[in-house]
């Protein structure tokens, strides 16, 4: 420690984008409030330069410099470590956080740069921790008062008396309604998402998860929770996303947090809930039908409808049920919702895949996320993917490559289909267009199947595109595939296509440029003057556009409806879940 200086302590987070924030430094400092002075923040992405990284870091001079792992940052995080040895080689490198928890001992003697790491639950240890450097002479009898020799943890040579790695025992969980209020000041959130924690663990035991691992389930008091709601509330924070693992897994928890935010709405602040839909009750359901629009969103696991798979990962959910919730919800019209797959589980073959798609397809999500199975350290689906077959990258995201089921080839093709829904089915933008497509396929996946293929073939995938070009890919794609594959030769057909496309493209935009597409409106320029001096709307957030086909039920139907209208989109007046524009037909 530098003589007459006060210890000083950096923790660090590389988040996956600008707009996260890491709950976990917040919480950590926020619990030693005694510290407050000698701890620092400092947030970072992975988009952000290592050099410029390690520059910052080297400004602070701090004396211990603790790093948030996760799998998303660790390569960073550790090629960092390194260089910051190598310029602060004083400085005392700690890593906690949920990458570094499972195999800790493997990864002190691995990255020798580092002195120590913190193993699971961090905010007494970190306490401790901090306590330990704080003391000027840094000698371990003099804080053998503290519970610093039972926390969970690695610690190399200078915390023990001998030169060597010792793994200390674990740590009773905390209360949580000890943890202070991580965030001590909203303004740094304006852009960014609050991340907010209202329980630990989970009751179920899902093997691809390391909440399953801490079944002890731990849920901070909802009056507490409430008053720390308010200040999101008053300072009108966009977007607070709880953390909790299953929130509604506690119904009168849930119940008491969803009623709290409907009766003292801002009209501006979303929640975000990571749930399990088959376990709602009728009383929630129809507490949050009364929710304002946009007010809450759900995140539902369904990961597959395989009943084998499912019984597979011990994971408990019945699908019908969970269907027949999620089409409740969507009936209310109110709450966006995010329904996601796993693609590797056991069990799950290429075509068992498809199906599972083809059943939550079925539901019409607002997004369908699909993600690739992640063997994390220290879940049980490590311990079991020999038994399974599962092969996966050796580094972090740890991504299933094959299994005894799925071939990587398939693996690969799955990943075009899922970034073709990402850009023409959750992006939102071309929702009519896509629904008209889906007439021409037995199946969802057989359409999104075809054109990851059609893009690949092309060499599209090669390529960074504009959205309007992704439009003018999606016509060329109508046009060769449906078109010209069928053998149909009516021009109706590709002109209510660019009519689809048109409809989709301005639902979410007035364009300044018109596409190439998109037909030209100057016939119809006395039309649209007449009806702006009649109607007094407003020409700065609307746009007025004729269409030869009845649009929306062309694409209802997969049919070329003829019918001359034209149709008004307000963007003063979006809807709240999809962020389309408005629209209503003008009758001449």
């Amino acid at each position: 420690m530098r003589e007459g200086d006060k210890m000083k302590l950096l923790l660090v987070a590389i988040n996956a984008k600008y707009i996260h924030s890491n709950l976990a430094i917040y919480s950590l400092r926020a619990y030693a409030k005694e510290y407050q002075a000698n701890i620092k923040l400092a947030e970072y992405t992975i988009n952000h330069s290592i050099e410029n990284i390690i520059k910052e870091i080297y400004k602070e001079k701090a004396d211990v410099i603790a790093f948030s792992c996760y799998i998303w940052n660790f390569s960073i995080v550790t090629q960092v470590a390194k260089e910051i040895k190598k310029v602060l080689p004083k400085a005392k490198i700690w890593y906690g956080g949920p990458e570094v928890s499972y195999d800790s001992k493997e990864c002190l003697e691995t990255y020798t740069v580092v002195d120590g790491i913190m193993i699971g639950e961090g905010e007494q240890t970190f306490l401790e921790l901090i306590s330990y450097y704080a003391d000027q002479k840094g000698e371990l009898e003099q804080i053998q008062g503290l519970a610093f020799k039972e926390s969970a943890k690695l610690l190399k040579s200078d915390l023990c008396l001998v030169n060597s790695i010792t793994l200390t025992p674990s740590r009773q969980p905390l209360d949580l309604d000890t943890i202070p209020f991580p965030y001590d000041n909203l303004e740094l959130f304006d852009k960014k998402i609050i991340y907010y924690e209202s329980s630990r663990g989970c009751p179920y035991s899902c093997s691809y998860c390391l909440s399953s691992i801490d079944r002890s389930m731990r849920i901070r008091s909802s009056q507490l929770v409430i008053k720390e709601l308010q200040l999101f509330l008053n300072h009108k924070i966009p977007q607070v996303k709880f953390v909790d693992r299953t929130f509604n897994c506690n119904k009168k928890h849930a119940m008491d947090i969803w009623q709290f935010i409907k009766d003292n709405d801002n009209g501006i602040t979303n929640f975000h809930f990571e749930i399990s839909a088959d376990i709602l009750s009728e009383e929630e359901l129809l507490l949050l039908a009364t929710l304002r629009p946009g007010q809450i969103q759900f995140e539902i696991g369904v990961q597959s409808t395989n009943l084998h798979t499912i019984d597979s990962i011990h994971r408990k959910m019945d699908f019908d049920k969970l269907a027949y919730i999620v089409r409740r919800i969507e009936e209310g019209k109110n709450i966006h919702q995010h329904l996601d797959l796993i693609v590797g589980l056991p069990y799950e073959d290429f075509n068992s895949f498809g199906k599972s798609f083809n059943d939550v397809y079925a539901l019409r999500p607002d997004q369908l996320q699909m993600g690739f199975l992640k063997v994390l350290k220290g879940s049980r689906m490590e311990k079991e993917s020999e038994e399974f077959g599962i092969v996966y990258q050796s580094r972090p995201p740890y991504e299933v490559l094959f299994t005894n089921w799925i071939s990587y080839e398939e693996i690969l093709l799955l990943k075009e289909v899922c970034e073709m829904i990402e850009i023409y089915y959750n992006s939102g933008q071309f929702n009519y267009a896509i629904t008209y497509l889906e007439h021409f396929y037995d199946t969802p996946i057989q359409l999104y199947s075809e054109l990851s293929l059609y893009y690949e073939t092309k060499q599209l995938d090669q390529l960074a595109h504009s959205r309007i070009r992704r439009y003018e890919i999606l016509l060329d794609f109508y046009i060769e595939k449906v078109i010209e594959s069928n053998k149909i030769n009516k021009l109706d057909e590709i002109a209510v296509f660019e009519e689809l496309l048109v409809l989709d493209l301005y639902l979410r935009e007035d364009m300044k440029s018109r596409p190439k597409f998109a037909k030209s409106q100057m016939e119809y320029k006395k039309i649209f003057r007449e009806f702006y001096e009649v109607s007094q709307e407003d020409r700065t957030s609307t746009h007025l556009e004729h269409f030869n086909f009845d649009v929306i039920i062309s694409a209802q139907t997969g049919q070329a409806v003829k019918k001359e209208q034209l149709l008004l989109f307000d963007y003063s007046n979006r809807d709240p879940l999809s962020k389309a524009a408005k629209t209503t037909e003008y009758e001449q």
